[in-house]
């Protein structure tokens, strides 16, 4: 199977293969599993071939979670014509469709935050930060004061959001449907109880 893919590539084209057989190694894998030997292994090429287009093995991990990171991204994009809790719901339909499906890169990324490379975990948490953005971006739309407070409570609900949908969707396989709307209400939980708080 390794000698079928020795066919000639643009460089461009060689180096997104690499990368589309790193991120298939996570659904399997954690990244630190990741390395020069085995995708060398598994794309056919030499490993003198993965250090001319990533460096290192920390560059190749890298690179590959910013792309896992990038689809994950894309596939729960928000649909920005839709009004703001319709778009939420929207959003985390995706989202839970993304995790049913590449369940194992999803779990990869998630723990990509406790990686010792530096660069892995912050590819991690840039993609925390737009989660946040997104939630964030819906409650400000429906009149919640842009406060620091909402922010931080926010992105501990992205935090709750991750575990929920790494044991509910990646390890139980619970209902999408019952997944989304337990996301949504702890969502707007967090929300009123800010605004109860301020009152």
């Amino acid at each position: 199977m390794a000698a079928d893919r020795r066919t000639r590539l643009t460089p461009e084209d060689r180096r997104e293969q690499l990368l589309a057989l790193g991120v298939a190694t996570l659904a399997d894998h954690s990244i630190e599993h990741l390395g020069f030997e085995r995708l060398a292994a598994e794309a056919g090429v030499s490993r003198a071939l993965l250090h001319h287009y990533f460096g290192s093995k920390q560059g190749l991990r890298t690179e590959v979670v910013r792309l896992a990171r990038d689809s994950m991204l894309h596939a729960s994009q928000p649909d920005l014509t839709l009004p703001p809790l319709e778009r939420l719901h929207d959003t985390l339909v995706r989202l839970v469709r993304f995790v049913h499906e590449h369940g194992g890169t999803f779990y990869s990324l998630v723990r990509g935050a406790a990686s010792a490379d530096s660069e892995v975990r912050a590819a991690v948490d840039e993609a925390r930060e737009v989660h946040t953005d997104r939630v964030v971006a819906v409650f400000l739309e429906l009149g919640s004061p842009d406060t620091a407070m909402l922010r931080i409570a926010l992105r501990s609900w992205v935090a709750f959001a991750e575990q929920t949908l790494v044991d509910a969707v990646y390890g139980e396989r619970l209902p999408a449907e019952e997944v989304v709307e337990l996301l949504e209400r702890t969502a707007r939980s967090v929300v009123a109880a800010l605004d109860s708080a301020r009152a």
